[in-house]
């Protein structure tokens, strides 16, 4: 009796082992389902995919995320949309969450620009890209809405300042987003688009021709944690990765500027 007693005991003491084995030796379970949300701007969509599977691959953790324009996304967070961490293409809705205790404090992830993009590569014969937008055959043009978008917007005040905006109003196309306005320009949808520089580096992009529009103001693009994530150990990591070298290699390769600052 006390040997088959005895027996047991060695068995279940095997099994422990077994099992603490396995336990370090197998990845983490937990942090193979961990996972943040976030709401990124949709003129980042190519270069955030890039950088969010590197981080899924190295970490485990999945990115979820939605694209949208940065004013449709600042709206959904005051409105309490369930969000982990905001990438915006602007400073000023990342300060207005902080200013308004909706988040921690923002901080610079890429600096981007604006370009006149056109699928026909013939666009790109004129001397610059508002001389460009004045030939008889550019009958639609599309813009994203410079009222909730960035890059809708710095190529609003481009127009306005070289003096075409009255003049090409009629040709003007709206998009929700700058994703649909490059779909609508690629497609051939439009003659040309207002887009972003890193659309240009993209495969479809590269079928194509641009114009660099130095009268538009570089695109600063600021995210913020927020206050309401159930995951902001997560996010700030992820916020952290944004700034890593690894990151800033991959936003480099889609022609975005050096960030002056570190998270």
């Amino acid at each position: 009796m006390k040997r088959s007693k005895f027996k047991w005991i060695v068995v279940d003491v095997f099994i422990m082992i077994i099992g603490v084995v396995a336990f370090i030796f197998t990845p983490n379970q937990a942090v193979a389902n961990e996972k943040i949300s976030a709401a990124v701007v949709a003129g980042f969509i190519q270069t955030f995919q890039e950088i969010s599977s590197t981080y899924e691959a190295k970490t485990g953790v999945k990115v979820e995320v939605t694209f949208s324009s940065a004013g449709k996304l600042y709206s959904q967070i005051i409105n309490g949309a369930p969000y982990d961490i905001f990438l915006s293409a602007d400073k000023e809705r990342p300060d207005l969450l902080f200013g308004k205790a909706f988040s921690e404090k923002p901080f610079i992830y890429a600096i981007g620009e604006t370009v006149l993009w056109s699928s026909n590569k013939n666009f790109c014969s004129s001397d610059n890209w508002f001389s460009a937008l004045k030939k008889d055959g550019v009958k639609k043009i599309a813009i994203a809405n410079p009222e909730t978008a960035v890059h809708g917007e710095r190529a609003k005040k481009a127009l306005q300042d070289v003096g075409l905006w009255d003049l090409i109003a009629t040709k003007l196309v709206y998009a929700p987003d700058l994703a649909q306005v490059f779909q609508w320009a690629t497609e051939g949808a439009v003659d040309a688009a207002f887009c972003s520089h890193a659309h240009a580096y993209t495969e479809k992009g590269k079928k194509g021709c641009y114009y660099e529009m130095k009268e538009a103001p570089d695109v600063v693009y600021s995210a913020c944690v927020l206050k309401s994530s159930k995951n902001r150990e997560l996010a700030h990591r992820f916020a952290a990765f944004l700034n890593s070298p690894e990151a800033d290699k991959i936003k480099k390769k889609y022609g975005y500027k050096q960030t002056p600052n570190k998270h």
